[in-house]
């Protein structure tokens, strides 16, 4: 028979397993938002996680989203955002960091982790 503590031991760790699933939703929905962007930006230095660009003013051009943690390193391109008003689920991982380059005229705000 189990004893009072080994059910509560279960119910704990049954806890921090809930807890791990909503973090991980957490982390790929995007935790942090980058301000208004305007112009080519390092929204974020080292590792994470793009979720969702939404473009508030389309511009004339489509803008991209590259893989690097210096803006003036543009090689590697992992997302074109089309310029078009809405969101843009874009849900990538990045090794570097995030560098966006909006397209000419165009305002957006990146969900990231």
């Amino acid at each position: 028979m189990a004893t009072l503590d080994d059910i509560l031991t279960t119910q704990k760790n049954g806890v921090f397993g809930i807890n791990g699933i909503a973090g991980s939703n957490y982390y790929l929905a995007g935790k942090l938002t980058a301000p208004t962007v305007t112009a080519t930006t390092l929204v974020r230095s080292g590792a994470g996680w793009v979720a969702r660009v939404s473009v508030t003013v389309a511009g004339s051009t489509s803008g991209i989203i590259y893989d690097s943690n210096v803006a003036t390193t543009l090689t590697t391109p992992i997302a074109i955002i089309a310029n078009t008003i809405g969101i843009v689920t874009v849900n990538l991982p990045v090794t570097n960091g995030i560098v966006f380059v909006p397209g000419t005229g165009m305002t957006a705000t990146i969900s990231y982790s």
